[in-house]
């Protein structure tokens, strides 16, 4: 069994796109996953599966929330060792930073990373970002709600605007962690 992670883009957030997370594991564990549990509010789940690819799990979860609940939701998924990686390869001090201040982009396939280097343009001192092997990741020294790259990030740069479009996804680095504290418990 192999330990995945998903990761919801934009469900929950204001009125949009309204999700339970009993509906989400719900709909996990009748895909056929095992160990289903979900963290906070905002689409984050974790489930094993005997077989398949991270990209097929997030076609096939995306599928399954819009036939059952009609909505359009992007969905990244991640093993639990490409999320080690993600952690592992993160260019901060992170002892130093504010957790909530450190976004981290995620995309299914890593070469379409290349494309969040259209963000730099709109990082401002003292913000910083890095595109790395497997995520990207922008330091808000000033707080996201004040940075344009986050508000990019979190915005329309990580919305598919037509089928096979990248989809991109973040988490604050606090999250993170404790996705892959849950990952590692599921293991």
């Amino acid at each position: 069994m192999t330990t995945f992670i998903a990761l919801l883009r934009g469900i929950n957030v204001g009125t949009a796109n309204r999700l339970p997370m009993a509906e989400l594991r719900a709909l996990l564990t009748g895909l056929g996953h095992s160990g289903v549990a979900t963290l906070l509010n905002s689409g984050n789940a974790v489930f094993s599966a005997a077989q398949g690819t991270p990209h097929q799990h997030a076609a096939a979860i995306s599928a399954a929330i819009a036939d059952r609940f009609g909505l359009q939701v992007p969905v990244v998924v991640k093993t639990a060792a490409e999320l080690t990686a993600i952690v592992n390869d993160n260019p901060f001090d992170v002892a130093s930073l504010d957790p909530s201040q450190l976004l981290v982009a995620f995309v299914q396939e890593a070469d379409a990373l290349a494309g969040l280097n259209a963000l730099s343009a709109q990082v401002a001192a003292p913000e910083q970002c890095v595109v790395g092997k497997h995520a990207a990741y922008l330091h808000c020294a000033n707080g996201i709600l004040a940075s344009p790259a986050a508000k990019a990030l979190l915005g329309k740069a990580g919305k598919p605007h037509k089928p096979g479009a990248v989809v991109v996804t973040s988490r604050n680095w606090a999250t993170v962690l404790k996705l892959q504290a849950l990952a590692h418990a599921s293991a």
